[in-house]
């Protein structure tokens, strides 16, 4: 509940400060003496969007606070507490808005975001303005009212979280096949350069092995001379290395007994000679390996010009071409891979539909169900409210899926995130006229009696603690004025209302009354308000409201007559 209210160098209004109390507060005054910025203010200390024109001419700062009473287990109790914050004295907001159009949030003394203020309080004031009856003429806003009373308003969100699950797969799965579809075109190419890389069979570091091979191949009859005259020399030839050595060492044996370093030279001579015969037997078989063939030099030209051709055609180099080959494979991996890709989403994407096709029919049978009850609760209100010959309905519709890309049921309807379902309240004003849509036929007198009426309706489904009516009389008077205070005063029973009317027959029923006036003082135009407790003050008022500017008598008696008259309003 709104217990207190102070606004300060806010547009017209200079310093005031207001106590709530529960049931029905009217307020009451001259029009433009500023009733409706008050619940402007209110409405800024909800979360509304600030500007800097709201601030006082000549100020640098407009401050607003509120107090409502909360109780420590209620919701905004909650978050309070999440948040670290004593509730136990109620819930304090004040918003400081500057002339730049920049505003701070003070919730309980400490400094909060407009996202959490709009978060703290979206169950503790519900606002109707003549904003929200212009509203009511726009049909996205009839699915919201609908959804609040039929209490869907959780499997809806489990619809837009499905619906948001699934519209990214599609975009998904058509960029994939774009992609797959582009990709094929390639893919001829890309297996060529694997297979044509694969069948080269390269092996690291094999251009450098055939570039030596070659070296050795182009001279293969000089070495082949060469290793060949080494082993005639060393060994083969009459007089070789090998005899004359053999000789010197036989010479030196004669002496061995006589003389121990002869000996030692004899043994070194032996093995000399034994190293000199092995690599005698290394050079005969590098002779006997070595390949004179002409055709090897051509084989091993071809082998490097397919190398080279290779590295040049793929980096420059073998290791840029085993990178490439890795690269190229890795593409032809991920385009064989797509048809899985596409595969697993598609499969993903069916399973998202079946449950959203599953919970919209579920949404759209409650919100059948729960228009038919709408319709006739609202129906009863408003014959309460002087519009007995109306005839409300509540039209729940569908709509026809023309693309694959939509989401849709099996039947072919299109399913949005809301839903399946296009609402429109639907208004007959006169017997024998067909129901047709708000926004062509209500006038304002009768949208004004149709948002009260589903107040009215909503008021057992809401979660609001406090209700503020601006400009709930516009285009009624005499007995319906009679008749709509009456509802106020109904509705005050279950939730704090607080209205601001032109009507006495309405200001009437309140049971605290607020007149406003605008006067000038020092030159400055200022808004005032005074709680009217006595009896007499509310006559006076009332009579105002009636009579105007010359107050009779007859119209005090009138005055005196309609509040004394009216059934109980004690809250």
């Amino acid at each position: 509940m709104l217990s207190e209210l102070a606004i300060k160098k806010f547009a017209i209004i200079e310093d005031i400060r207001i106590f709530f109390q529960p049931g029905l507060s009217v307020l009451t005054g001259e029009t433009g003496a500023g009733k409706s910025i008050i619940i402007q203010a209110v409405s800024l200390l909800l979360g509304a969007r600030a500007s800097a024109d709201l601030v006082r001419t000549g100020e640098d700062t407009a401050e607003l606070e509120a107090c409502f009473d909360i109780t420590l287990d209620s919701e905004p109790g909650r978050l309070l507490a999440d948040q670290g914050m004593d509730a136990r004295d109620g819930l304090i907001i004040r918003r400081l808005i500057t002339k730049s159009g920049k505003s701070r949030v003070f919730i309980n003394s400490r400094q909060s975001t407009l996202e959490f203020l709009k978060q703290l309080t979206r169950n503790l004031a519900g606002i109707s303005s003549q904003h929200a009856h212009q509203g009511l003429l726009r049909e996205e806003n009839h699915l919201d009212i609908l959804d609040e009373f039929a209490g869907t308003l959780d499997l809806r969100r489990q619809v837009t979280d499905l619906y948001r699950a699934i519209m990214p797969l599609n975009t998904r799965i058509k960029a994939l096949e774009a992609e797959k579809s582009r990709r094929e075109t390639e893919k001829e190419l890309i297996q060529f350069q694997v297979d044509e890389i694969q069948a080269a069979g390269i092996q690291p570091g094999e251009d450098e092995f055939l570039e030596n091979r070659k070296q050795v191949l182009s001279n293969a009859a000089k070495i082949f001379e060469t290793v060949n005259g080494a082993i005639h020399q060393v060994y083969d030839r009459e007089g070789s290395v090998i005899e004359q050595l053999a000789s010197l060492q036989a010479g030196m044996n004669r002496f061995r007994e006589a003389d121990p370093d002869m000996a030692a030279a004899s043994d070194r001579l032996n093995a000399v000679i034994l190293d000199l015969q092995d690599v005698t037997d290394t050079l005969r078989n590098y002779s006997s390996a070595i390949d004179l063939d002409p055709e090897s030099l051509d084989a091993v030209d071809q082998r490097l010009d397919l190398i080279s051709r290779l590295k040049r055609k793929y980096g420059g180099s073998l290791e840029a071409l085993f990178a490439q080959y890795e690269a190229l494979e890795k593409q032809l991996d991920q385009t064989l891979g797509m048809d899985r890709q596409i595969r697993d989403l598609i499969g993903k994407k069916k399973d998202l539909e079946e449950q959203i096709r599953q919970s919209a029919k579920d949404l759209s049978e409650k919100r059948r169900q729960a228009g038919i009850g709408l319709a006739r609760l609202a129906q009863d209100e408003l014959a309460a409210l002087e519009m007995d010959k109306a005839r409300f309905q509540v039209a729940v519709s569908h709509e026809r899926s023309d693309s694959p890309q939509e989401i849709s049921t099996l039947d072919g309807y299109k399913i949005f995130a809301s839903g399946m379902d296009r609402v429109s309240f639907m208004l007959s004003p006169n017997p024998g006229e067909a129901p047709r849509p708000l926004a062509r036929i209500a006038s304002g007198g009768e949208l004004s009696r149709i948002v009260l009426a589903l107040k009215a309706v909503l008021s057992h489904t809401q979660f609001f603690e406090t209700l503020i009516f601006d400009e709930v009389d516009a285009g009624i008077g005499g007995a319906t004025a009679e008749k709509v205070g009456r509802k106020l005063a109904a509705l005050a029973d279950r939730h704090q209302v607080i209205c601001i009317t032109h009507l006495a027959q309405i200001a009437g029923y309140g049971h605290h009354q607020f007149r406003i006036s605008k006067q000038v003082v020092n030159g400055r135009t200022c808004t005032d308000i005074v709680p009217l407790a006595a009896l007499e003050d509310r006559v006076e008022e009332i009579a105002r409201m009636m009579g105007g500017a010359k107050i009779t008598h007859a119209t005090r008696a009138h005055a005196r007559e309609l509040l004394t008259g009216t059934a109980d309003k004690s809250p």
